[in-house]
């Protein structure tokens, strides 16, 4: 597949592909963890509320509509490339943008009108913003799933980089105008505005996406045309035969994402329903308080759960390939790839958010009024981040062997375990840990049970001590060593302000601890030489291995 700067990709290693588009996903995390503070700053915690209770409304209603739409489409047009039947491949491209256009129109429109009935009153103004970006993300979805198949994660990558620093900067800058627009209004109103200037700037960052990807896509029609042109196949799939695929498909698939990611509505409704009707908290303060829990807490948690998504999204056309060819063991190889280096980084980035909660915490969101209760949060849910991230490779790998009613069956029993639990905590009154602690049940749970299935279908059984205790054995030294570099930088560093300070304090620990944890990990002997040539910059961490007598 030619990419932007002209050259082939088709010869990279999937890891490496992954790899651009996990550096991408983190580096958008950033970019969202940056302009949330000042975002906070404008709309409050309030506001985050407001925000959170009608972007998690959209986001279901965008994983019904179209968010499983690229990892559907890269799965069923790679199986075609796998097979050199480009004339399907394209089809099923043309087919999917209808698909879309037709789907995606219907929930926008559902989502704008439906808003009053969708989402508590104060964010039904927000709601209704969102709803365009319903459509147009349905169209990105289509174009990012088709470069995907391909094998490439540069043009995604590229539009999701875009997309976010749009984002940010109209998401502040619209939160802000909107504040000003009723400045003279009371606390509440001010919130509502600035959480729909907010939501303004999700739709900016999805629309210059969209209009990036097509450009690549012009760029790219002349090779496209040309590969069709090669394809001598005379029987070509009819549309009626290609919708069909994409609806048993992408169905499934949606289902599966919906339920999976559908906790998090699921646990704001019953946190809401529940502190309302037995606690008799005031709405205004539930907002507030979930916007700690949503609007910081689990976002940072996110961003190293941003790799798994990202391996995932590269895993699934990969393994639809080597799946379609009978290649079991190639199959079986790029599971372990995938999942040796999830876990490598997302087992560290949780004993540090263990470690050091309330720095992480203050780094971001320095607001010293939810600090400490956004720090204690996020050391609950710290293990989350490990269950999420194998969770979400996992359904990659169950999606692109087509395996995809699988996920579903596992997530709705995930689902009801941890609502049972979430109900039964809340009412002994743990309150956003009881959240916490549900979220951890879930993620859970939904390892295990696509662990079994993994090995029911592939044979496949996880390395427990290569892929889990020697990371994390590693990890607690590494944690060890961060906890004491960042109190020693703490005590010596003459700065007086504590944000500052942190700050400061906390970017020199990080660097330390990735160099210790580097070298822990070639010191036990989790990674070899020949894993580090499969890396990007692998050969250049080989050359600098080897001058610390590392290696």
């Amino acid at each position: 597949m030619v990419n932007i700067m002209g050259k082939k990709d088709n010869k990279d290693g999937f890891i490496v592909q992954a790899s651009i588009l996990a550096a991408t996903g983190i580096i958008c995390r950033i970019i969202g963890l940056l302009y949330r503070s000042p975002l906070t700053s404008v709309i409050g915690d309030e506001g985050n509320g407001y925000y959170s209770n009608a972007y998690n409304m959209y986001a279901i209603i965008l994983l019904i509509s179209s968010y499983s739409i690229p990892s559907a489409v890269s799965k069923v047009i790679a199986e075609r490339l796998a097979l050199r039947q480009y004339k399907n491949a394209h089809r099923i491209f043309k087919c999917a943008l209808i698909y879309v256009v037709i789907v995606g129109g219907i929930f926008s429109l559902f989502t704008f009108f439906g808003a009053k009935w969708l989402v508590p009153k104060s964010s039904v103004v927000v709601l209704r913003i969102f709803a365009p970006t319903i459509f147009f993300s349905g169209l990105l979805g289509v174009l990012r799933g088709y470069f995907q198949a391909h094998g490439t994660m540069v043009q995604t990558s590229f539009s999701q980089i875009i997309e976010q620093i749009l984002n940010a900067v109209v998401s502040i800058g619209a939160a802000y105008m909107f504040t000003q627009a009723v400045a003279d209004k009371d606390h509440t109103t001010r919130a509502v505005y600035g959480a729909a200037g907010s939501a303004l700037g999700t739709g900016a960052g999805v629309l210059i996406a969209l209009i990036f990807m097509y450009l690549i896509y012009l760029l790219n029609r002349n090779y496209i045309r040309s590969r069709i042109a090669k394809d001598r196949r005379k029987e070509v799939d009819s549309y009626q035969h290609i919708f069909q695929i994409i609806f048993l498909m992408v169905t499934p698939v949606i289902l599966s994402t919906f339920i999976y990611n559908s906790s998090t509505v699921v646990n704001q409704k019953i946190y809401h329903m529940i502190l309302k009707a037995e606690f008799h908290m005031p709405s205004a303060v539930i907002a507030s308080n979930y916007g700690v829990f949503g609007g910081k807490t689990t976002v940072i948690m996110n961003i190293p759960i941003a790799l798994a998504s990202a391996m995932a999204a590269a895993m699934i056309p990969m393994i639809s390939g080597s799946y379609a060819t009978g290649d079991e063991e190639e199959t079986n190889n790029k599971i372990q790839t995938g999942i040796r280096t999830t876990m490598l980084i997302s087992i560290p980035c949780s004993v540090a958010m263990f470690v050091l909660p309330k720095e992480v915490v203050g780094f971001l969101f320095p607001q010293k009024e939810s600090l400490v209760l956004a720090a204690d949060l996020l050391r609950v849910l710290s293990v989350s981040v490990i269950f999420y991230a194998l969770s979400t490779l996992t359904n990659g790998v169950l999606q692109g062997i087509g395996k995809v009613n699988v996920p579903m069956i596992n997530a709705a029993v995930a689902l009801i375990v941890q609502t049972v639990v979430l109900v039964a905590v809340l009412y002994l009154g743990l309150g956003l840990f009881g959240l916490a602690l549900a979220m951890n049940v879930y993620s859970f749970v939904m390892c295990v049970l696509n662990q079994v299935s993994i090995r029911k279908y592939l044979g496949y059984g996880l390395d427990i001590i290569e892929t889990f205790i020697k990371p994390l054995i590693a990890s607690f030294v590494m944690g060890a060593i961060a906890w004491g570099s960042y109190y020693l930088f703490s005590l010596v560093m003459p700065i007086g302000n504590y944000s500052l300070k942190n700050r400061v304090c906390l970017t020199f620990t990080i660097v330390i601890a990735m160099v210790a944890y580097f070298a822990i990990v070639l010191k036990m002997k989790i990674l070899d030489e020949e894993d580090m040539r499969t890396l990007p910059k692998g050969n250049l961490l080989i050359r600098a291995a080897k001058k610390l007598r590392l290696l």
